[in-house]
């Protein structure tokens, strides 16, 4: 059945192929617009829609005609990987999937599976983890889960796409062994485990030649060896050749409208400088896809879907609340006991102002955010009592202007209201009016409607009302030009006009003296670049009180003698972990630290819960008895923490990347950021891998994750000998003997120990979430491929599983293991 309807598929492809004329195909391989594939409306063949996620569908903007509606912001990729539950994952795909289909789209650009290679990327938050084996079988979930609601995803972004710095022009420089085992093995595991209806190709070179043209990439490993048959397409403006991009494999170029394809790729065809055969193979995908998605089917029924349920903000929550890691937890402080806790001060920057999530293509503006400060309020009503001081700052660069802050001049509800004009001078009439909520705006390709077009200017106007006395900052980023003025007076103007593009937004600040509770008039005005693709615009704002006002760091202190616990919600300000951009350490920004060491000094009973995607130093772990890891956790994020500071809820995910104990511990140190090139020179020890081979103690080791209760591991069972080809199973006794019930995730890794090549000391080829109540058991089995045991060999070009010994180690974390056992593969 399954050769018949894949004929008929094939069938219907060439039929309309013969239909189609060469410029008619050219336009197929191209975007429309920002978001839409090109329709051939004679053919009856439509556009699809694509969006960004992957952790949430981005349509706050009514971008080129897109559907705006608020949708449920999930816990980042990081959170994915850290509850280490594919099964949950493969809900929350599903999620994902109504909303997408909801909100009018048909492929979701997601999930990213880039491994963690350096703990400084920008989008480490969004990425999984720093293990392929993990990353693989989270993205295959998540896959499974969006495209099970007739939905595509796009599997992103192919390959070495590890850092910021220099991604749109860099070279990756790595060798095949690394390659294939490191950066590519998570990538062919979703392939062939979820087949996503698109693989986004990266920005970067690697070994010289664009992820967008590289023949060996596209072609001769993904549609080659990995037999993909789905669509690649760039990333937004990744491309840059036409007659190489189109016979390395590039597919769809994306955004539109076409750059290099398009009528380029027509006069290609005819000047023979490419065979119309070669833009066939692409046009059979791209129809391919099309057929797939229904939409060309009037029979077929597709789902409806559902956006911002209440059942989707629960499962964001569930996913939160198994994500979370307990990273310390001395003299069992946690969960808070109500018998003796009576008072609870709740510091730091993220407190009130938590972060949901990283900048960039990933950032979403949710319908609400629970904070953990209202979360612990809801939680503790009535039971205890709740004393809050923020303390200190945490923001690197000024935060965004929001909404509570300001009041429109015209319409309802909180932000400035918006009137665009369809002109460079704001001249005529607006085309459009509204209130926005929160002044960051990024416009790619077309503006900030299908009304508007890319020409454009736009003048904001309403009210603010500072909450304090004192000099407050204002900042202006942006493209192009804009101008802000206070009470009618010009305060500060930026001339961004030669700015390049994303990578040039250029920043102006300018200060005034503001009384509290004392409303004034503010007017922002911003003019597109004519010649530029990118519109950036971020209205920034901060109240910066002077050395001898600002009492906040005292008062925490004070609030903190008084309490029975206190508990520090310490982290990133909102987009600094993002797109664009690497982090320039892994310090805690501000005086977090500072604080932190303080109130453990006249507290003992400190807890600090991290709000931040990626590894930071904590100096001050020794003194401070319990450590939450909550990563960048949703808008049910407050609500989650609380449940598990509580007790509510019993921790149970563990780290999918180590944090090293200071920065020049990790494996990139000196082959890092590089400048046209950056040399992989740490090989195939990434991650935990580097850490055991060179015998480094990290401060928190891959895949760790404390518990509420106590789980014991026995009865390690492995054939003694197995040949290869031959299945491994494997199998081990867990119970939990603890008095609370609780999940452990049973870990497995392998130990080639007669390699004819290095390998390393232990990799991860298993894993099982188990919950079990107290005193329970359950045997937990595995079952391992010959491709488990294998290592790329590069002479030979091939997977090789070589005769020998094999350990077998079962544990909590990496460096917890409590089963070992040995057989030989003959």
């Amino acid at each position: 059945m399954k050769k018949e309807l894949h004929s008929a598929v094939e069938q219907r492809v060439e039929e309309l192929l013969g239909k189609l004329t060469l410029r008619e195909k050219a336009l197929l391989l191209s975007g429309k617009d920002t978001w839409h594939t090109y329709p051939i409306e004679r053919l009856g063949i439509p556009s699809l829609v694509m969006t960004d996620g992957p952790h949430g569908v981005r349509a706050s903007q009514p971008e080129a005609g897109r559907m705006v509606s608020p949708a449920t912001s999930f816990p980042t990729g990081v959170s994915m990987a850290s509850s280490w539950n594919p099964e949950l994952i493969r809900r929350v795909g599903a999620a994902l999937g109504e909303e997408t289909r909801a909100l009018g789209c048909d492929i979701l650009l997601g999930p990213c599976v880039n491994i963690v290679r350096t703990p400084l990327a920008g989008r480490n938050f969004e990425a999984y983890s720093e293990d392929p084996y993990l990353a693989g079988k989270i993205g295959a979930a998540y896959v499974q889960g969006v495209q099970s609601q007739k939905v595509g995803t796009s599997l992103k972004h192919f390959a070495c796409n590890n850092q910021e710095i220099e991604r749109f022009r860099g070279s990756s420089e790595i060798d095949e062994r690394t390659f294939r085992e490191i950066y590519l093995s998570q990538f062919e595991t979703i392939v062939k485990e979820a087949n996503p209806w698109t693989v986004m190709c990266s920005y970067n070179r690697i070994n010289g030649i664009y992820a967008s043209e590289n023949y060996y990439l596209l072609t001769d490993i993904l549609k080659g060896e990995w037999d993909y048959e789905g669509v690649v397409v760039s990333d937004w403006g990744a491309n840059h050749t036409i007659v190489e991009s189109v016979e390395g494999g590039l597919d769809i170029e994306m955004p539109g409208p076409p750059k290099y394809y398009g009528n380029l790729l027509v006069d290609a065809v005819n000047t023979w400088q490419i065979d119309e055969t070669e833009v066939d193979k692409a046009v059979r995908r791209v129809l391919r896809m099309l057929l797939k998605s229904g939409k060309m089917d009037e029979q077929i029924n597709l789902p409806t879907g559902s956006v911002n349920t209440k059942e989707h903000q629960l499962l964001a929550r569930e996913l939160a609340e198994e994500a979370i890691t307990l990273l310390k937890n001395d003299g069992s402080i946690l969960p808070l006991d109500l018998s003796k806790v009576k008072i609870i001060t709740v510091l730091g920057p993220n407190a009130d102002e938590m972060t949901v999530s990283g900048g960039g293509s990933a950032s979403l503006e949710p319908p609400y955010r629970i904070t953990p400060l209202q979360g612990l309020k809801n939680k503790y009503e009535g039971k205890a009592t709740i004393l809050y001081e923020q303390g200190c700052d945490n923001f690197v660069d000024l935060p965004t202007l929001k909404g509570e802050k300001i009041q429109p001049s015209k319409g309802k509800g909180f932000g400035l209201s918006g009137y665009y004009f369809n002109s460079l001078d704001f001249s005529g009439s607006p085309v459009m009016e509204r209130v926005d909520e929160r002044m960051n705006f990024w416009w790619f390709g077309q503006g900030p409607s299908k009304e508007i077009g890319n020409q454009f200017s736009v003048r904001w106007t309403g009210k603010i009302i500072p909450q304090t006395t004192g000099l407050h900052t204002f900042g202006l980023s942006n493209t192009g030009k804009s101008w802000l003025y206070m009470d009618g007076k010009l305060l500060v103007e930026n001339n961004a006009e030669g700015s390049t593009g994303e990578t040039d937004v250029r920043a102006t600040h300018g200060k005034v003296e503001l009384e509290a509770n004392q409303p004034y008039d503010i007017q922002v005005e911003f003019v597109r670049s004519e010649n530029l693709n990118f519109g950036h615009l971020q209205v920034t704002f901060a109240y910066t009180p002077l050395p001898a006002q600002d009492k906040r760091f005292d008062k925490a202190i004070e609030l903190a003698k008084k309490a029975d616990a206190v508990i520090f919600f310490a982290g990133m300000p909102e987009n600094y972990e993002t797109e664009g951009t690497d982090r320039v350490d892994m310090q805690l920004p501000g005086r977090q630290d500072e604080l932190i060491r303080a109130v453990s000094q006249v507290n003992p009973n400190s807890i600090v819960v991290l709000n931040c995607g990626a590894p930071v130093e904590l100096p001050w772990i020794d003194c401070t008895p319990a450590v939450l890891e909550a990563y960048y956790p949703g808008l049910e994020g407050g609500h989650a923490i609380a449940n598990i500071l509580s007790g509510d809820v019993n921790p149970s995910g563990k780290l999918s990347v180590t944090f090293p104990k200071r920065y020049e511990d990790n494996p990139t140190y000196g082959n890092y950021p590089g400048t046209k090139q950056v040399f992989y020179g740490e090989g195939i020890f990434v991650g935990y891998r580097y850490y055991d081979y060179k015998m480094v103690e990290p401060l928190f080791p891959f895949g760790y994750g404390l518990s509420y209760t106590k789980f014991e591991y026995s009865e390690l069972k492995l054939p003694e000998s197995v040949k290869i080809g031959d299945p491994v199973r494997i199998s081990v006794l867990l119970k939990n003997t603890g008095n609370r019930a609780g999940k452990e995730i049973v870990q497995l890794y392998v130990h080639d120990k007669d390699s004819s090549l290095l390998r390393p000391l232990q990799e991860l080829k298993g894993f099982t979430k188990v919950n079990l109540e107290p005193g329970q058991s359950k045997v937990v089995e595995f079952i391992l491929t010959q491709r488990d045991l294998s290592f790329y060999q590069p002479y030979l070009g091939e997977w090789t599983a070589e005769p020998g010994e094999f350990e077998i180690l079962i544990g909590s974390s990496s460096r917890d293991i409590r089963q070992k056992g040995t057989f030989n593969l003959s």
